[in-house]
């Protein structure tokens, strides 16, 4: 028989916290094994995002508050409102960066959550990152992107006049690649060098209008994007080296969220509009569709486990979370959520 120590150990290594909003709430949902334990008071969990850093989990609402919750506990250890309209946050060294809207400013905090120092912009502040040791995002009413020193907390660069209205962004082999609201174009800071240019990005036969979404709806795998395209019904895939559209997957809706399986094995696809209740799963590397399924009422989220075995989706109008077997995409098992919409895994990339 294995000692005491070594089950505990076995069985807290194979518990599988999974993070579920519940939109409509102002809470979120644990499911470990068939358990299932609800946090509330987290505030406004419309586009919440949840992510995980040194052992805690984080979540930002909508309106303002950073919420830190012990993953063992299942219970809020530091909550503060950093904002009136929060839209994103990360994780710079040992400090965390929150992006408002209102008020325009950006925040730093300690672990303990106390605010170290508040950056002014006057702008909406959107697409914000970490690399090494800077912070970088965008002030999307100044046409700028600003690059932070995480331990002096100071600007070290203010690139002005990069493109109309920047918005959304992702972080690319050292490279802060912002999208442009109001532009065909990416912009593309090299932030070990703190240059950056503008792209203008198509397809190989400039045939694509692209329209780019929030980033964080694309699947990226190594060089190669994989970007729900706005409006149509079809995932652009996009090698981010050279910005251009190699290849095309036909769908069976309007794409909204493409999600990369851990092994980089499949594609998921949720949908809005007509093919709400459907996921379609994807061979990545033969860019093959190899099944529709319909798996509930409005997917409006979806998650690979941390191992690539199965998916999680939350299904909003039948308040269920469902596990879906990979390839044949058949419901496993149900856990009954109120409203549920984003989910983050424990062990997984997290995502905001």
């Amino acid at each position: 028989m294995l000692p005491l120590v070594l089950l505990l150990f076995f069985g807290l290594a194979f518990a599988q916290g999974i993070f579920v909003v519940e939109r409509e709430r102002q809470a979120v949902a644990v499911i470990e094994g068939d358990n299932i334990f609800h946090i509330k008071d987290v505030g406004n969990t419309n586009h919440a995002t949840v992510k995980f850093f040194r052992s805690k989990a984080y979540l930002i609402s909508r309106d303002g508050f950073l919420t830190e919750i012990d993953p063992l506990s299942k219970k809020v250890t530091k909550k503060v409102k950093v904002g009136k309209s929060s839209i994103g946050f990360t994780f710079c060294s040992d400090k965390i960066a929150v992006a408002n809207y209102s008020p325009k400013d950006v925040v730093f905090l300690d672990r303990k959550l106390k605010e170290l120092k508040r950056i002014k912009t006057d702008s909406r502040n959107v697409g914000i990152k970490s690399y090494k040791e800077k912070l970088i995002f965008s002030l999307m009413d100044k046409d700028q992107i600003w690059v932070m020193d995480c331990s002096s907390l100071e600007v070290v660069k203010r690139f002005k006049d990069i493109g109309d209205m920047p918005f959304d962004a992702l972080i690319h082999k050292g490279k802060y690649i912002a999208g442009l609201f109001r532009e065909k174009a990416l912009v593309i800071v090299d932030l070990e060098n703190l240059s950056y240019r503008k792209v203008t990005f198509t397809s190989e036969d400039k045939a694509v209008v692209f329209k780019i979404p929030h980033f964080g709806m694309w699947g990226v795998w190594g060089s190669t994007a994989y970007i729900p395209a706005v409006g149509e019904r079809k995932v652009l895939v996009v090698d981010l080296d050279r910005f251009a559209v190699v290849k095309e997957v036909t769908l069976i809706g309007h794409p909204v969220f493409v999600s990369v399986s851990p092994d980089g094995r499949f594609l998921a696809v949720n949908y809005s509009g007509d093919k709400e209740d459907f996921v379609t799963l994807i061979d990545r590397e033969k860019l093959k569709v190899v099944k529709d399924a319909k798996l509930g009422r409005r997917i409006l989220h979806l998650r690979f486990s941390p191992d690539g075995k199965t998916l999680f989706v939350s299904s909003y109008y039948e308040n269920l979370v469902k596990e879906v077997s990979l390839p044949e995409m058949e419901v496993l098992r149900t856990w009954r959520v109120p409203t549920p919409s984003g989910i983050f895994v424990e062990g997984g990339k997290s995502h905001g």
